[in-house]
This record gives C-alpha cells, sequence and structure tokens, in this order.
C-alpha cells in the first residue's frame, strides 16, 4: 500500500490549528527568534564591514608589496624599487581594481609650539583616488596637485595640537639612507578630517617626489598598495602578482598584514553560528512543549488511527510535518520581517554618541547593517534541522502509543 502523504499532511495542517492560540503564540515566539538571528547577524556583519572598510582605506589596501625586512624594521633602509615592467603589466589586469606607490617613513613634526611623532608619507594624489581616504577628506585648504607639490597636508587633530593651521610652516626631521638626520621646512596647505579621527593624529601627507628628494632616497619607495575586487577573495588576487614580482619583495594580504582585523571574519563566523544555535535552543523548548500538548489532546484520536491500520510511521511522520509547518511558516515571516526592517537601515544608522568608543575598535560613526543571504539560509537550515530533531521524541512517544491503552485514556 502507497503512504498516504497527502491524508497525512492535511491531518497535520488541520491539527496545528485546532488550538489555534497556542500555535499563533509558538509561531510568534519563532517568528521573532528568526528576526532577532537576522538582524543581529546582519548588524554585526555591518560592523565588522566597517571596520574592514575602514581599515583597507586607511592606507592598507587589499595587498601590500614591501622590502622583505620592511614589516620587521620599517625603516628607510629597507626601501625596494618602483615597480617593474612586468608587475605594472600584472596590476593592469581587471582583477586588480587601482594600485599605487608610496614613500612611509617615521618622522619628528615640530611647530613653533609643540614636536609629535608621525608618520611621513609621500603620495601620487591621483593615484591615491580610490585608494584611500585622503582625496575625500580635505576639509581645509587643497589637496596636493602632483607628486612634485611640496605642500603638506595634516590632520585636524595634529594640527589642533600642534597649534598650527592652514598656511603656516612646519618642520619634518626624518633620517636618509645613510642614516644621518634631514630635515625641511613644509607649509601647511591642507587639513583633513577623516573616521576613526584617531588617524589624523598620525599620517601627514606631502607629494611622493618631495618626500624622496628630502630623504634622498632617489626612485626608491616604502610600498606599494592594491585594491582588489573583494576584500574576502585575496588569493585570486595576489597568485598572478606573486609571480610578477622581483626577488627580495614580499606580497601580503591585508588580513597578515593587520592581524586583528583579518581574525574579525572567521570570529564573526563563529559567533554568527553560536547566536542562531543558542537562540533556537531556547525557541525549543516552547517547540518540544506545543508538540507534546497536541499529542497529549489527541491520545485516543491518534489510538483510533492506529487501530485503523495506519502505520506508526505515518504518525510520526504527521507530527513531524506538523512541526515542519510550523516552522516553515515562522521562518517565512520571520525572514520577511528581518528584511522589512534592515533594508530602510543599510543607508546607514548614526551611532556617534558612541563615538569615542568606535574609534578604538577603527569604525566610523555611522553602522551600515549588511544583510546577507547567506546567513538568511544558514538561520533557515539550522532552525529546520534542529526543529526537526527537537521534534523526534513527541513524534516517538505518539508512534508507541498502544492503541487499547489510548482508546480506553480519558
Amino acid at each position: 500500500m502507497n503512504f498516504p502523504w497527502h491524508i497525512v499532511i492535511t491531518l497535520a495542517w488541520r491539527n496545528l490549528w485546532r488550538n489555534y492560540r497556542r500555535t499563533l503564540i509558538m509561531l510568534a515566539a519563532i517568528v521573532v527568534g528568526v528576526w532577532s538571528m537576522i538582524f543581529m547577524t546582519a548588524m554585526m556583519r555591518g560592523m565588522v564591514d566597517e571596520m574592514i572598510r575602514g581599515s583597507t582605506s586607511t592606507l592598507l589596501g587589499h595587498a601590500q608589496i614591501h622590502h622583505h625586512l620592511f614589516r620587521d624594521d620599517p625603516n628607510i633602509s629597507n626601501s625596494m624599487p618602483p615597480p617593474s615592467a612586468r608587475l605594472k603589466a600584472v596590476l593592469a589586469q581587471e582583477s586588480v581594481v587601482a594600485w599605487t606607490q608610496r614613500v612611509r617613513v617615521p618622522a619628528i613634526i615640530s611647530s613653533e609650539r609643540e614636536s609629535l611623532g608621525v608618520s611621513l608619507v609621500g603620495v601620487n594624489p591621483h593615484a591615491e583616488e580610490g585608494m584611500s581616504f585622503l582625496a575625500d577628506s580635505i576639509e581645509a585648504g587643497r589637496h596636493l596637485e602632483s607628486p612634485e607639490d611640496k605642500g603638506l597636508i595634516l590632520g585636524a587633530r595634529l594640527a589642533e595640537r600642534l597649534e598650527t593651521k592652514l598656511g603656516k610652516r612646519v618642520v619634518i626631521m626624518s633620517q636618509d639612507p645613510d642614516n644621518n638626520i634631514v630635515d625641511r621646512g613644509f607649509r601647511v596647505v591642507g587639513i583633513y578630517e577623516t573616521d576613526p579621527s584617531n588617524i589624523e593624529k598620525q599620517f601627514v601627507f606631502t607629494g611622493l617626489n618631495t618626500a624622496q628628494q628630502f630623504l634622498n632616497m632617489g626612485e626608491q619607495i616604502s610600498e606599494i598598495e592594491i585594491l582588489g575586487q573583494n576584500y574576502r577573495d585575496t588569493d585570486s588576487l595576489i597568485a598572478p602578482i606573486q609571480q610578477a614580482m622581483d626577488a627580495g619583495l614580499s606580497l601580503e594580504p591585508w588580513y597578515e598584514i593587520d592581524s586583528y582585523l583579518g581574525s574579525m571574519l572567521p570570529m564573526m563566523d563563529g559567533f554568527i553560528l553560536v547566536w542562531i544555535v543558542v537562540v533556537f535552543i531556547a525557541l525549543s523548548f516552547g517547540l518540544v512543549n506545543t508538540l507534546a500538548m497536541a499529542v497529549f489532546e489527541r491520545v485516543r484520536e491518534i489510538g483510533l488511527m492506529l487501530a485503523l491500520g495506519m502505520r506508526p510511521g505515518a504518525i510520526r511522520f504527521q507530527v513531524l510535518a506538523e512541526s515542519l509547518m510550523l516552522l516553515t511558516t515562522g521562518l517565512m515571516l520571520g525572514n520577511l520581517l528581518a528584511w522589512i526592517s534592515i533594508v530602510p537601515l543599510e543607508s546607514g544608522i548614526d551611532i556617534s554618541a558612541v563615538g569615542q568608543g568606535l574609534e578604538m575598535a577603527g569604525m566610523s560613526s555611522t553602522l551600515y547593517p549588511s544583510l546577507k543571504i547567506k546567513d538568511m539560509f544558514t538561520a533557515t537550515g539550522i532552525v529546520i534541522i534542529l526543529g526537526l530533531v527537537a521534534s523526534l521524541l513527541p513524534a516517538w512517544r505518539a508512534s508507541r502509543l498502544e492503541p487499547i491503552k489510548a482508546l480506553t485514556k480519558t
């Protein structure tokens, strides 16, 4: 005899709504639980994405090329030659969105009132557009006009600490490749502001050629920053570049350069999984109780179906079908509610009230929730699997009832 699928499914749906108040309460709990899973996941994804976007636009990029000793000892003696023609050809491929070369050295900046340690960065202003925050962060004055520009751009907080301003002259002091002290006066031509604002106290910018002349470096540079299509997929970006590099150079992805930032992605994936499991474990108690009560109320009915010849497997399937219908309905409504509540917020949430704490984590004062289809499928899959597992006990107990005892039960 064929298994009566359509009959069992019809009975399961009707049984689910016999006690509609209990079903609606459980359904509401599942909807709120699924919504909270996805909403919190989107918020956390947004926080991590913002941290990584902010850091990769802060002179980090998706990968960097250095002299092989530069990471351990970032001084001017560990600089490298400009990219070869072979390397430039690889950097012109579609997998590379943009790239730039820089000089970056530790230095001392002095005004007439204060002296502070900074990082002097020589840049090509045209190549920096789209690579870093600098071009879009000028709040006063002007941007650098060319690699030969002899002006200096300071962060707003650094200018405040130095008690200097636009148009003033400051002195930069550093070392050349022969370990001789070099110093030079620069006129402040621009002031930038950016999130997180602690960057404003760290970096000062001038033209690339100007920095090379000041430091007696010739054509040597400190680093090449590379921006790819996706910060999550750096393997396809790095492989062809490594083959084109000269000996003595090292290529490292962003998550190796900033190991703290790199640890955020696997930690976030683990957190999301734990969060979903914990929320549903709490929901599963209510689900098991709902199904157990439904079975208890229908003991005589189940006994009658068994006495009339329905197989125990059909009884188990019926209870599991009730659970699956309840879970599926809750998941659809919960996912819809999450989508409705998250999409309007993707334009940004102002969280400047906790801005100082966010600066320590490398985040800006605006949070952009990130709703990913992968996370919705993950939550859906885990809820269905764990829900069916939690429903096995009530289903097993229903199928194990003895027809005579069940029919005589009052």
